[in-house]
């Protein structure tokens, strides 16, 4: 069957635009931390079953102190804060802002694999940086009194946008190094049989440390009770549910399937669409006009995503 990878790809991207979409209703309904309390504690717990099923222990086999400790980090830098930041957006300007600012984590992501692991930044990753920030810039400023460029958006969430994008790209850079050392610790006779499930190891470590962020966060609040009432909403719960399994968990799977039947540049490509799918329904859903303007920034800053793997 041709165009396997595409296909998934293109599917991936969908599964994401309904967990973006699903995410909006359950942070509007239960807090940007309770929703992200429950998701990331849910996803954690069929983190483990995955492992048990496939390992027969509920935790990472032969994972290093040193690979829990990046992979540690990189939960908390990237589930916790980064996603706290995102769900945040989602409240003030809603998922289909909150998804365009999602497309700067590569241009975040090249910068700290340059300034860390002294990856290069070519021309080309520059041209890609600049496209996508172009994207944003076309949605997020518009012309006011004066002929003045001020912001169309809360600057809160342009805030909240920016701290998610930041979050994920550290955060990915981190599972990066937190992976190469979780490889390097599996023994050689193994890692053939293994190799292919030790990403979703490398993401239970990172759920579970966003998960005792989160849990710390709210208890340290006194939030416990309100935590245990979020399970009376129905709606609430059951989007968080719904986002959970779009996203971390199928979504990441078919991520790392399509990579198997296409170039890592195709499949990146299709998979970064959300912007754009996530036009309609947004609209449909939440009566969030479609202007030219977030048509035009949501295809540029598309393009710009494209470039960083394309080129």
């Amino acid at each position: 069957m041709q165009y396997v990878g595409e296909s998934i790809s293109l599917f991936v991207a969908v599964l994401w635009t309904v967990a973006a979409l699903v995410s909006e209703i359950g942070s509007k309904r239960l807090g940007a931390v309770m929703m992200n309390l429950w998701r990331i504690a849910v996803a954690t717990l069929v983190s483990a079953i995955f492992l048990w099923v496939v390992f027969g222990v509920p935790l990472p086999l032969y994972a290093s102190t040193e690979t829990w400790l990046w992979l540690t980090l990189s939960g908390v830098i990237g589930y916790f804060l980064g996603d706290w930041c995102l769900f945040s957006s989602y409240i003030v300007f809603g998922s289909r802002m909150g998804m365009l600012f999602m497309t700067l984590a590569p241009m975040f992501t090249a910068l700290f694999a340059w300034i860390w692991l002294g990856q290069q930044l070519s021309w080309k990753t520059l041209l890609a940086m600049a496209v996508t920030l172009a994207g944003i810039a076309i949605t997020v400023f518009h012309r006011g009194d004066g002929h003045k460029m001020e912001l169309a958006l809360p600057l809160r969430g342009v805030l909240f946008g920016l701290g998610a994008a930041l979050g994920q790209g550290i955060g990915l850079v981190l599972s990066k190094i937190g992976l190469d050392h979780y490889t390097a610790d599996v023994p050689a006779e193994v890692l053939p049989q293994v190799a292919s499930v030790l990403p979703f190891g490398a993401n239970a470590i990172r759920a579970l440390a966003a998960t005792v962020c989160f849990l710390t966060w709210v208890l340290l609040r006194g939030e416990g009770r309100q935590a245990l009432a979020c399970t009376h909403d129905r709606k609430g719960m059951a989007a968080m549910l719904i986002a959970v399994f779009f996203g971390p968990f199928i979504g990441v799977g078919l991520s790392l399937m399509a990579l198997e039947y296409t170039a890592a540049g195709i499949a990146s490509t299709l998979m970064a669409l959300t912007p754009i799918l996530i036009l309609l329904p947004s609209k449909w859903m939440f009566h969030q006009p479609i202007t030219w303007k977030a048509v035009m920034g949501a295809v540029i800053s598309c393009i710009g995503v494209s470039l960083f793997f394309l080129l």
